[in-house]
């Protein structure tokens, strides 16, 4: 962990670069780019189709873009990087470099936070959502991603760890237990990116349901979002989501909840009633606000009883650092 006087000397260093204080003036005169979220639930398919990876790709530019694969999450990083890099080299990525950060050490670097700045889209590989935020807390990295997203546009993708820590309050540990239990998971902070959820992956092939509810029972003003293997939870921000892949989305609303969490101990069931679930399949899209009609079709509306919550979703977070 970075201490005060490191942050604020990293801070300084960083001044000089062109990149960084480009979108620093950006951010101080509101010229804001939209950017995506590509929220992975793992294991997305990278032999066939690859509809997954190639919805990233286009979203962050198409084969032209600058691409970084940021394996900082992994146990074995230049594994994960020799696994991603001929995949996209294959849909056509021409500009597909590894970002590298073994330690928060590296996540200071001038160097580090510069060639986030200048990426069209960034990937975070799977591994471990905690090693991952060991190494990019309270770091220049994590300032110049946020400034990445928020202010240049730039798409940012993450499967498995990669997508636990897009949201704030982050599910870093916890049983994949089948029915709701109290303290059975552990939270901690994320990237926040996505500022009104709790992400969690491999959600109904680990059968998951019963872990995101107990999360849910101690955020319960938060939305709990479950993303199946090879399918991915697109976020467009303050406009509208899709869901890409060949699974769900699985969105669970419990801020109207009524749960005995306060009366209960370590692993005992919990009691949770008017929760409210909504099952998105992949192919569908829903926006904020009606899309124009197409080809003399109806223009597509998003339910009522779901406006409420997808507006909680695209809503995007601070700028942190």
């Amino acid at each position: 962990m970075v201490s005060r006087r490191q942050w604020l000397q990293a801070l300084a260093s960083l001044a000089a670069g062109s990149a960084w204080t480009q979108a620093w003036a950006q951010a101080k005169q509101g010229a804001r780019k939209t950017g995506h979220l590509v929220i992975v639930g793992g294991a997305e398919d990278r032999v066939h189709d690859r509809l997954v990876l190639r919805r990233f790709l286009e979203l962050s530019g198409g084969p032209l873009a600058r691409i970084l694969v940021c394996t900082a999450a992994s146990g074995d990083p230049e594994g994960s990087w020799k696994g991603y890099a001929p995949v996209f080299a294959d849909m056509g990525a021409q500009n597909v470099q590894h970002l590298s950060i073994l330690s928060s050490s590296d996540a200071n670097q001038p160097a580090v936070a510069e060639q986030i700045l200048a990426a069209d889209g960034i990937f975070l590989t799977g591994g471990d959502q905690r090693r991952l935020m060991e190494r990019l807390w309270e770091t220049q990295a994590a300032r110049a991603i946020h400034l990445a997203f928020h202010v240049q546009g730039c798409t940012l993708g993450g499967t498995s760890a990669g997508a636990a820590v897009m949201s704030r309050a982050m599910l870093a540990i916890g049983e994949a237990t089948r029915r709701p239990q109290m303290d059975t998971i552990t939270l901690d902070i994320g990237l926040g990116l996505l500022s009104n959820a709790i992400v969690d992956q491999h959600f109904n092939e680990r059968y998951r349901l019963g872990r995101l509810l107990s999360a849910l029972a101690l955020r319960k003003d938060l939305l709990g979002v479950g993303i199946d293997e090879d399918t991915a939870l697109v976020v467009e921000r303050n406009k509208a989501i899709e869901v890409v892949g060949s699974g769900n989305v699985t969105i669970v609303d419990g801020r109207r909840m009524r749960t005995n969490s306060q009366e209960l101990q370590a692993h005992d069931r919990l009691e949770m009633m008017d929760v409210r679930l909504h099952v998105l399949p992949a192919g569908n899209r829903y926006s904020v606000a009606p899309a124009a009609a197409q080809d003399g079709a109806s223009p597509q509306r998003t339910p009522s009883a779901f406006l409420e919550t997808l507006k909680l979703l695209v809503e995007p977070g601070p700028i942190r650092g």
